[in-house]
């Protein structure tokens, strides 16, 4: 089941006033319920939209390209002008909204529509959203955001720039499936925008609290649970951990607004420098992240998770490892994934595009590009990352704290793997190696093995374990490695196993014994060998 059809873009500014903000031209939650039966009804769902649309339309939708879409809604059905309405966002004649909408006026007069002559224009852009179970939700944000691109934001009448929400977007779902679905008591959404991992948390949570600097964020946040009929949370105006101040979470998520805008760039806009702060940060270079993660210990009960997603400099003569993993905090086993890297001119560019700056007059474009650049200069940051930041409050002694890129593709979703990830690493930690050879482990069923070698030798160069779960791994054994993890069934201590493949070797076992235990623990780490309870 397709998730959604995602739009650009990241989540609202952390750090302002915001008492011009008003909310008063939003939709009333009050006829969500009625509203989201009529567009079940009509499969306005993330399925039924496939099936209308098509994958050629479908995923034009995703790089907010609508012409597609336009010729596939040219019929009268319900689901044609509830796609036309909500996502294509264009009017549709009364007669025609009525045959979709029995209540119209009821969504009139609650503001989900609003007359145009005699056509009906959405007020809200409305997505079709699958949820984890494959449930039909909904995401609320505003118009202009996914149709035309970042570059068109603009479209929601009387609104701000600064002020927009945006809906689901890749960062999103990406987090989403991130996220470790385990039952918890309490779950944190930190900086909430249009509520999505709200709305996911919210079927594993005893209880949610989301929280925004944008009042209109979590006014979208409302609509968007209400519409897809989960309870709504608990909402906090405010920025970082203080709107919770000392409280503890079992899980805390942040999709925040991680992007890297130099100051020098926003000041170069003039009178318009807020027009990107919905999803800048305000804080110097990647001092919002590294403050995110470093807090998140105060946030967390003993066993809890904090999981975000992330920018970060690359700093001449600074390894980013070093100084990302100084980020975590005492107490905290960490994971930390580099997914990609942009050179400065590569980053600027991206930001600078989404903006819409490249469509406008070339010597301001290259005026704000030449500021990033400079800004970036100054600091000394010859690239920046983007990646995944998992943590979990273990109070070990002896934390573990690995970082690493994996640019390569991997299996969503991937929070069932993260939890087995620190799982393992606390099963590493309370077992040396002679523990390790007196435990029993057995082969992950998705493991495949491989023989490189030119063709017709005896023997091949090397043997390959790759795994089709998860990250998605391969490693490098040799003959006792790859001896070892084939005879892993679970029956045998992994002592009596390395004896018997000494024996079959002809080599010593002592030997043997003494070197094969940074093998097995590499093997169990990267979960090619999965512990078995005695």
């Amino acid at each position: 089941m397709r998730p959604g059809i995602p739009t650009r873009g990241a989540g609202p500014h952390p750090f302002r006033d915001n008492d011009r903000v008003s909310t008063s031209r939003l939709p009333d939650p009050g006829a969500a319920a009625p509203l989201r039966d009529e567009l079940r009804a009509a499969a306005f769902t993330a399925d039924g939209c496939l099936d209308l649309l098509g994958a050629v339309a479908y995923a034009a939708l995703s790089r907010a390209e609508t012409v597609p879409a336009l010729r596939a809604t040219r019929g009268g059905s319900p689901l044609e002008t509830l796609v036309r309405l909500f996502l294509l966002q264009r009017p549709v004649s009364r007669d025609r909204a009525r045959t979709a909408l029995k209540d119209l006026e009821r969504y009139e007069a609650d503001g989900w529509l609003r007359s145009d002559g005699d056509e009906v224009r959405a007020t809200v852009d409305v997505r079709p959203y699958a949820g984890d179970g494959g449930e039909d939700w909904w995401i609320v944000s505003d118009l202009g955001c996914a149709v035309g691109g970042a570059g068109g934001i603009g479209s929601a009448p009387g609104v701000d720039r600064a002020d927009l929400v945006l809906g689901v977007g890749g960062a999103s779902t990406t987090l989403a499936g991130l996220t470790v679905r385990e039952p918890v008591g309490s779950a944190l959404d930190l900086g909430t925008g249009s509520g999505v991992q709200a709305l996911h948390a919210s079927r594993h949570a005893t209880r949610v609290t989301a929280t925004d600097v944008n009042p209109r964020a979590l006014h979208f946040t409302r609509l968007t649970l209400a519409l897809s009929g989960a309870r709504e949370p608990d909402l906090r105006l405010g920025g970082l951990y203080e709107p919770v101040r000392e409280e503890r979470y079992d899980l805390v998520v942040s999709n925040p607004p991680f992007v890297i805008s130099p100051r020098g760039a926003a000041d170069s806009y003039g009178e318009d420098s807020r027009r990107l702060t919905y999803r800048d940060g305000g804080m110097a270079g990647d001092d919002l992240c590294r403050t995110l993660v470093q807090q998140a210990a105060d946030h967390l009960n003993e066993g809890g998770w904090c999981q975000l997603l992330a920018n970060w400099q690359h700093v001449d003569g600074q390894d980013w490892r070093d100084r990302l993993t100084s980020w975590v905090p005492a107490g905290c086993d960490a994971w930390i994934v580099q997914r990609e890297v942009q050179d400065v001119a590569q980053y600027a560019e991206l930001w600078l595009r989404d903006g819409g700056d490249h469509r406008g007059d070339p010597a301001a474009y290259a005026a704000r590009y030449d500021a990033w650049l400079a800004e970036f200069e100054q600091a000394k940051v010859n690239g920046v990352g983007f990646g995944w930041i998992t943590l979990r409050r273990s109070g070990a002694d002896r934390p573990v704290i690995t970082a690493e890129e994996w640019p390569h593709p991997v299996e969503q979703p991937l929070g069932p793997h993260i939890a087995e990830w620190f799982d393992r690493q606390d099963f590493l930690r309370t077992h040396d190696d002679a523990a390790l050879l007196e435990a029993r482990f057995s082969l992950a069923p998705d493991v495949v093995q491989e023989q490189v070698g030119l063709p017709g030798a005896e023997d091949p160069e090397h043997v390959v374990l790759r795994s089709a779960r998860g990250m998605r791994r391969a490693t490098k054994v040799d003959t006792v490695g790859a001896g070892f993890a084939g005879v892993c069934d679970g029956s045998l201590p992994a002592g009596r196993i390395v004896d018997a493949i000494a024996q079959l070797l002809r080599e010593d076992p002592v030997v043997l014994r003494d070197r094969t235990p940074e093998s097995i623990r590499l093997l169990v780490e990267h979960g090619f060998l999965r512990p078995v309870e005695a």
